[in-house]
């Protein structure tokens, strides 16, 4: 989609539809402006609509060029923050798509809010509410392919709403390239054929890529993913990825980790094929958030650098599956008892942080769908957050707890207390593979722990990551959660002022 930014008069703006989100405690004068602009039907909108959260009307002006105007309620001024904006812009590409209009131009409100959050909340909004996957569909319900062009006119801070809008369209654009990678079928996203994705992708955007073979693997002892590998047919892959502009801020590398089981059956501990293993193509979605982010930070040209790792590998119950029982010697030199085949996220995570310390990182940070107790204990919603007790914990958890609001994909802190490691303890190995039934995403955390020796967030979106009913802008199945926290995340480790 085509996104610029105008301070054309309101009534020459010829667009299909104009939005004009709109506070309850709307200023007088910016009122009468709408006013004078768009002429009276938009009063009687006004009234109806009052400015309140989720209302909205629309209507056909006579003394304007749009050919339609809808009005979408913010609340109260002060209560609308950036997440607020994105919903309004999410509900009015709903009626974008259902008027099919082609050109769409939005009116940048008055809000506490300074204008490249506004400008980014906007496209982010309406792009990612806007998001079809229609790959599969052998017959389209319609010949419209969604607005082509997006203006917002700015009366003031134009060149905030500018690069505000920019930043929008760019993380957008990244967060439904993940979406698509969680959303292909499985047999299109085999470890190998993911890995070539990511090489495509990398080509496209700038940042570098290596895929490790099975033999690669086997040489640097990465115990726990050949073990989750054994049951498939498909070998595994490692990817790294590398993104290190020649001006970056940090000497040693922020490492982002994503899980990557292309597939879970649950291996040998089977899944209920209802709600359980029909949705398991999403297992992968952390790998997919990792890829978003890196397009996203490569288009952004954010001077920082970041490595990623993703050990991509199928779980399922071949004939040489592994098993309950199996002792696994990973990658770190520790050996895990293997209680339950289906807690093979934290197995193959376990060996990429455990070689993530070869970089030296400032910083590590694991994305997976890890835990069903995640979704239990926070919905799907928000994603749960932990980290080690390293020199500014208590530093980390707030940035990204800060970062995930602004952007919109939320995470809550969770506790890591050393007694959480009991549940670990093994009778025949340095640890099991689960815990008991209580703090299921706790321990799982805990687990990862025992592989770190830096500074390391781990972030739980099993909830989030894929949806069974449609969210606001977030669509059912894929989400792409994670691009965006991620994002602006590093966008102020990159520069502090962003925030």
């Amino acid at each position: 989609m085509k996104v610029s930014v105008t301070t054309l008069p309101l009534n020459e703006l010829d667009v299909d539809l104009l939005i004009v989100p709109l506070p309850e405690d709307v200023d007088e004068a910016v009122r009468d402006q709408l006013l004078e602009d768009l002429g009276p039907e938009l009063q009687r909108a006004m009234d109806d609509v009052g400015g309140k959260k989720d209302d909205s009307a629309l209507i056909y002006p006579t003394e304007a060029r749009a050919k339609r105007v809808l009005i979408v309620g913010l609340g109260k001024k002060d209560d609308a923050d950036a997440e607020r904006v994105r919903q309004a812009a999410a509900s009015a590409a709903s009626v974008a798509h259902k008027r099919e209009a082609t050109t769409v131009g939005f009116v940048v409100p008055v809000l506490p809010l300074d204008g490249e959050s506004i400008g980014q909340a906007l496209v982010e909004g309406f792009m990612l509410s806007g998001y079809r996957f229609t790959r599969y569909k052998t017959e389209q319900t319609s010949t419209f392919d969604g607005p082509q062009r997006m203006v917002l006119h700015a009366s003031e801070k134009e060149r905030d709403a500018r690069r505000g809008a920019e930043r929008g369209r760019l993380v957008a654009e990244a967060v439904c390239a993940a979406r698509d990678l969680v959303n292909l079928s499985p047999d299109e996203k085999t470890p190998r054929l993911f890995a070539k994705a990511v090489e495509k992708s990398g080509k496209r955007y700038g940042y570098d890529v290596s895929v490790w073979n099975k033999t690669l693997i086997e040489e640097e002892k990465m115990g726990g993913l050949l073990a989750v590998n054994r049951g498939s047919q498909e070998p595994p892959v490692f990817v790294e990825l590398t993104w290190n502009p020649e001006h970056a801020v940090n000497e040693k590398p922020i490492v982002l980790v994503g899980k990557g089981v292309m597939f879970d059956t649950g291996g040998l501990s089977l899944k209920p094929t209802k709600n359980s293993m029909d949705f398991m193509k999403a297992d992968m979605a952390g790998a997919a958030a990792i890829v978003g982010t890196f397009e996203a930070i490569a288009k952004l040209n954010l001077q920082l650098h970041v490595v990623g790792l993703i050990p991509a590998t199928d779980n399922r119950p071949g004939e040489n599956a592994y098993v309950p029982g199996d002792v696994l010697h990973m990658h770190s030199g520790k050996t895990v008892e293997v209680l339950n085949t289906d807690a093979e996220g934290r197995l193959i995570l376990a060996d990429a942080l455990s070689y993530a310390k070869t970089y030296r990182p400032e910083l590590v940070i694991d994305v997976a769908t890890l835990t069903g107790a995640q979704v239990v204990a926070l919905g799907s919603n928000v994603a749960a957050l932990m980290t080690n007790a390293w020199d500014g914990a208590e530093e980390r958890l707030q940035a990204m707890t800060a970062a995930g609001k602004r952007s919109g994909d939320r995470v809550h802190p969770m506790p890591l207390d050393d007694d959480y490691k009991e549940q670990l303890d093994s009778d025949v190995a340095d640890l099991k593979n689960v815990g008991g039934k209580e703090a299921g995403c706790i321990t799982a955390g805990k687990f990862l722990e025992q592989f770190v020796s830096y500074p390391w967030m781990h972030m739980d979106i099993a909830g989030p990551a894929f949806l069974q009913s449609e969210k606001p802008y977030r669509p059912k199945g894929g989400t792409g959660f994670g691009v965006r926290v991620l994002t602006e995340y590093l966008r102020e480790r990159a520069d502090p002022r962003t925030k």
